[in-house]
C-alpha cells in the first residue's frame, strides 16, 4: 500500500461520520464513503502532492452527496423510505436516545449550507479554511453559516426562539 493510500485510509472513520450526518443512515452512509473512496482512488493522479488530502476526500464526499440528491430529486421514486437514523451498535440510555433524537431533528432543520458547516467544523474539527476549501466558499461565508447554524441549533434544541430586536 503506498503512503497516500495508508493517509486516505486513515481519513475513513472522518468520512463515515460526516456521511453518517449527512444521510441519517448507516447503509447510505456506507455507499456514500464507498462511492467517495472510488472516486478518489480512481482519481488519485488528480491530486495536487503536498495539497490538503483531507480536504480533497470531504470535497469528494460533498460532491458526490450533493449528485445523489440532485438524482434522488430528479427520480423520487427510487430513494429508499429508510430515512430515520439508525440505531447505534451500542443503545445510549433513554435520556441520551432522545437527546440525540432531538439533535438529529433538529440538524435536519437546518439549511443544507448551515448543517454542513456545523458539521465539518464541530463534528470533524475542520478549520474554517479547511470547510471553505470543501465547500468552495470564502472564509467569512464559511463564519457566517457556522454562527447561523448554531444559533438555530440552539434554539431548536432548547425551544427559546430569538427575542425581536426592534430596529429605529
Amino acid at each position: 500500500m503506498s503512503s497516500v493510500e495508508s493517509q486516505i485510509e486513515a481519513q475513513i472513520p472522518g468520512l463515515r461520520r460526516y456521511a453518517r450526518a449527512l444521510t441519517g443512515n448507516v447503509a447510505r452512509a456506507d455507499d456514500l464513503v464507498q462511492d467517495c473512496l472510488e472516486r478518489a482512488l480512481s482519481r488519485l493522479a488528480l491530486w495536487r502532492r503536498g495539497s490538503n488530502l483531507k480536504a480533497w476526500l470531504f470535497t469528494i464526499m460533498r460532491n458526490v452527496w450533493l449528485n445523489d440528491l440532485a438524482r434522488h430529486r430528479a427520480r423520487p421514486d427510487m430513494d429508499a423510505s429508510d430515512d430515520g437514523l439508525d440505531q447505534a451498535v451500542v443503545a445510549p440510555g433513554q435520556m441520551e436516545r432522545l437527546v440525540m433524537r432531538d439533535l438529529a431533528s433538529a440538524l435536519a432543520q437546518l439549511a443544507p449550507e448551515q448543517r454542513e458547516a456545523v458539521l465539518l467544523v464541530g463534528l470533524e474539527g475542520m478549520s474554517y479554511a479547511e470547510v471553505a476549501e470543501v465547500t468552495g466558499v470564502p472564509v467569512g461565508t464559511v463564519m457566517s453559516r457556522l454562527k447561523r447554524g448554531r444559533d438555530r441549533l440552539a434554539r431548536l434544541m432548547h425551544g427559546a426562539e430569538p427575542a425581536i430586536r426592534r430596529v429605529k
